[in-house]
């Protein structure tokens, strides 16, 4: 029993890992595809209408974006979205 509530939490944790080293990607990509492009974290919020923490906090991987946004900002910087992936 012990064993398995071990494992179950420990798959858990790597799950999460997981997930937060893919949001850090996407912000990774984000902030090459924003400095390509010459913009300010702020500029890139107001072109894609969206606040700039919102914008701060997916570069650093601290929130997952709705897809609705993603498209927001794909759109704002003239790229696929494809290319934060």
């Amino acid at each position: 029993m012990v064993l398995a509530i071990i494992f179950s939490i420990t798959s858990f944790l790597r799950m999460i890992d997981d997930a937060h080293r893919k949001l850090l990607h996407f912000g990774q990509k984000l902030r090459e595809q924003r400095k390509s492009k010459g913009l300010t974290i702020e500029q890139l919020a107001n072109i894609a209408d969206l606040e700039r923490i919102a914008v701060s906090r997916i570069e650093l991987g601290k929130t997952n974006p709705k897809l609705m946004t993603i498209l927001a900002l794909a759109e704002a910087l003239e790229i696929s979205p494809k290319e934060f992936f």
